[in-house]
């Protein structure tokens, strides 16, 4: 794998959609393009395909935590495509839901996130992965928990905050 770092525009916009199970129901030309996958290789497939090693299961434990109760959320992310490469998202994720009110899926929209943003998150979120593979999530939570506690904030505050 070269574990180069991938990059896309400013104005473009990476969008997914899956079931209520995480498996990927439609991408856009550059959520494809990006991962490296072919398009049938992604439909049916689990979205965590594209889950980076370095990405701290906190985040995704608070992304589904949100999103299953019909609430949305914003979140940065550290994906790798088929090659190993590596991409930096500012994630927001929302339920799909149908006329019924039922959830029936979850809506993903992408776009690059800002180098000032990164600044604080790649600390943090390599903080919290050492956190978790030293005590587990449990560890890692509370790390977070004593950040936002100590910067006075909520979580969707420090997100917009960066």
């Amino acid at each position: 794998m070269s574990q180069q770092e991938v990059f896309f525009g400013e104005n473009e916009f990476i969008v997914s959609k899956t079931d209520l199970g995480g498996r990927v129901t439609y991408g856009n030309a550059l959520f494809i393009k990006i991962s490296g996958y072919e398009e049938n290789e992604l439909i049916g497939a689990p979205h965590n395909i594209l889950r980076h090693p370095d990405m701290p299961a906190l985040v995704f434990k608070l992304l589904w935590e949100t999103v299953k109760t019909g609430e949305e959320i914003f979140a940065y992310a550290l994906n790798q495509n088929k090659e190993g490469n590596y991409y930096w998202v500012f994630a927001h994720v929302t339920p799909s839901i149908n006329g019924d009110g039922k959830i029936i899926g979850y809506h993903s929209v992408r776009r690059k996130p800002t180098e000032k943003a990164l600044k604080v998150i790649k600390p943090l979120y390599a903080e919290l992965l050492r956190a978790e593979k030293a005590g587990g999530i449990s560890a890692s939570q509370k790390i977070f928990d004593t950040l936002l506690q100590q910067k006075g904030v909520s979580y969707e505050e420090l997100v917009f905050s960066l």
